[in-house]
This record gives C-alpha cells, sequence and structure tokens, in this order.
C-alpha cells in the first residue's frame, strides 16, 4: 500500500542574495509561519546611507562572491539559533548597485521569549557586518566611487558577543 509523502517542514534558515528589493510584510508573514512556537519575532531593516563621514553620497555599489557569501550567511545564521534558540531565521541581503535610501538588509528572527529573538538578529546582524563577504564601494557626489574598509566600530560591536 502506498504511502502518503512526507510533509516536508520548511527550512529554520532562509537565505536570498540578490539584486530585487524584497517586501517587509511578505517577509515577515513567511516567518512568522516557520515560527509556530515562537512568543517573539524581531525584524532589522537595513538602509543605504545617503552619507558618510567625508560628506553626501549617491549610492553604493555592492558585490559578493555567491557560494563564498550564501555559506557564509548560513554560518552566521545557524551559530545564532544553537547560542539563542531560535526558531528561523531570514536573511535578504541586496547586491548591485543601490540608491540612497534603498532597503539594502532584512535579518529577522523568531524565538519563544523576545530577548532571544533580539539578541539573535543583533548577533547576526553584527556578525554580517564583519564576517560576509560583500565588498562595498560608495559613489560620491561627484560620481566618483571608493572601495570602503572595514569600520573598527563594526568589529567592536561583533567582539561583545
Amino acid at each position: 500500500m502506498p504511502t502518503e509523502p512526507e510533509e516536508r517542514l520548511p527550512a529554520a534558515v532562509q537565505i536570498r542574495v540578490e539584486p530585487r528589493d524584497f517586501e517587509l510584510g511578505a517577509e515577515y508573514e513567511a516567518l512568522r509561519k516557520r515560527s509556530a512556537s515562537s512568543g517573539a519575532i524581531v525584524t532589522f531593516t537595513g538602509l543605504v546611507r545617503d552619507f558618510n563621514a567625508q560628506g553626501a553620497l549617491n549610492g553604493i555599489i555592492l558585490e559578493h562572491y555567491p557560494a563564498m557569501t550564501v555559506k557564509s550567511l548560513h554560518a552566521i545564521a545557524e551559530k545564532a539559533r544553537v547560542k539563542w534558540d531560535l526558531e528561523a531565521v531570514t536573511i535578504v541581503h541586496r547586491v548591485g548597485a543601490l540608491e540612497n535610501h534603498d532597503q539594502i538588509v532584512l535579518v529577522g528572527a523568531s524565538a519563544r521569549h523576545r530577548d532571544a529573538a533580539f539578541d539573535g538578529a543583533r548577533f547576526i546582524m553584527d556578525y554580517l557586518k564583519t564576517e560576509a563577504p560583500f565588498w562595498k564601494k560608495e559613489v560620491t557626489s561627484t560620481g566618483d566611487t571608493e572601495w570602503v574598509d572595514a569600520k573598527a566600530s563594526d568589529q567592536r560591536a561583533r567582539e561583545r558577543w
């Protein structure tokens, strides 16, 4: 007698790296559906700034090595899942040419309690800024591009964990 196929559970970690924009509401709902046992969902959305320490910017260009980037983001998410017992994690990171105020990154974390969801999301973002292999060029107000070096403040944020 044939058996019913097993229902596949959605992956606890979902990661996308792509040039197209994301819809925050849809990403939240998808994370919520994967978070049946959670009492908290925390999301963070990063935006492209229109300034840096030297002045005005006209956008950024993000480059990456796809296989390496996705593998790195999965490792960061899994580390957070274990440390805070997160039920589900979503990471969406955009690449390519982005304009000022565009959404660039979404991190979502769900857990049984809010502290774990907040800490897990912050940990993922702090590690993403220092460990994920993205290379960023800022487009200055004159149209020139400049590669961005790692920031000491990002490294200090990561070290707290």
